[in-house]
């Protein structure tokens, strides 16, 4: 503002504005500061005394009327034939002691932290969540458990179960920590906050472990979208029936489905990739077919290419959960690898325990 001033003294003050891009208010105001003094209001000779508004405060503090309203307070005095002061001087002198509050114990909320997990390779952090199937009848339900790598978008583990417990959910996480060879302190597992999810004994599980664990914000679905999306996935299959028959016909449902999700369907958050390659570390030698592919098709028809070459979908090179803004995250992310080679052999066979154990 200061060089608005000094320019305004020798091209004018509209020209100066207009070339710093500062309004002439503005300008006018930082010239013309208004020091205003606020005026000390003087004390009403009808003021209750301090001896006064002492003794009133006393008779609000008496047991007899320490847990009624002033206006009750007020009626019963008077009814009594006692006037000390009006309802609203009753409310003054209690708020300046600082005792005007909601009498009821209100419910307080704690401020839950939002989680902010970063995966730059598969086995990073598994999300997992539970979702329900219907039954053959109205009211009965299946519980479909699914765990679910962040970064690759395979999934890990999965069953279905006449229930939802945390003693199924601790062994389907065990069972599939196995299966994927996890080290300790290597793996971080989200979930939302359901009973199952916040058990002693999973928790006491993933401390064996040496998995970190981490919970969404109650009621904010955007915390726990990768399990979300699959669950989408998942029923907006044409074959996806509106009831299943039996648990039999859920778990005959889910066994294929699955194997298709992991090994065939071409997932848009990994560039059209399966979970699969991008899981166990095959998603670079089928990206660099994919670019052959695209520069002969580029070699035939250049013509057919306006602005440049084809080139295959972007690999991703990090998925987060609530990512931070952008400085943090450059911070946080001085550096990232694009895949971290993983066991390239044969697909493990997918986690499945019998509810009924």
């Amino acid at each position: 503002m200061e060089t608005t001033v000094e320019l305004a003294e020798s091209v004018g003050i509209a020209p100066a504005c207009e070339a710093l891009a500062v309004s002439r208010s503005t300008f006018y105001r930082y010239s013309n500061p208004m020091h205003t003094v606020d005026p000390v209001r003087p004390r009403s000779h009808r003021r209750l005394s301090e001896a006064e508004r002492q003794e009133v405060l006393n008779v609000l503090h008496s047991d007899r009327f320490a847990d009624k309203s002033p206006a009750q307070v007020y009626a019963i005095l008077l009814d009594e034939g006692i006037y000390y002061c009006s309802i609203r001087t009753m409310y003054r002198i209690l708020e300046a002691h600082g005792e005007v509050r909601e009498r009821r114990n209100q419910l307080r909320h704690p401020n839950y932290k939002k989680p902010e997990l970063l995966a730059v390779a598969p086995n990073e952090v598994w999300s997992w969540d539970i979702t329900k199937l219907r039954g053959p009848v109205k009211w009965t339900y299946y519980y479909l458990y699914v765990i679910l790598d962040i970064f690759s978008r395979y999934v890990v583990g999965w069953m279905v179960a006449h229930r939802e417990s945390a003693e199924l959910a601790r062994r389907l996480i065990s069972e599939s920590c196995r299966k994927q060879g996890i080290e300790p302190d290597q793996l971080t597992i989200h979930a939302d906050r359901g009973s199952s999810m916040r058990s002693k004994s999973v928790a006491l599980l993933l401390s064996d472990l040496g998995i970190t664990k981490t919970h969404s914000r109650p009621y904010v679905s955007n915390d726990n979208p990768y399990s979300e999306a699959q669950f989408k996935t998942l029923k907006y299959q044409p074959e996806f029936p509106d009831r299943f028959g039996s648990i039999q016909d859920s778990r005959a449902f889910c066994q294929p489905f699955f194997i298709y999700y992991n090994t065939e369907h071409r997932h848009s958050g990994i560039g059209l990739m399966t979970p699969q390659a991008v899981h166990y570390g095959w998603a670079k030698e089928i990206n660099a077919a994919r670019q052959d592919t695209l520069l002969s098709a580029y070699a035939l028809h250049p013509e057919r290419f306006v602005r440049k070459a084809p080139e295959p979908p972007l690999l991703p090179r990090e998925v987060w959960i609530n990512p931070p803004p952008a400085k943090a995250m450059h911070e946080k992310v001085s550096e990232v690898r694009l895949f971290t080679p993983g066991d390239t052999g044969i697909l493990s066979e997918l986690c499945k325990i019998d509810g009924n154990h």
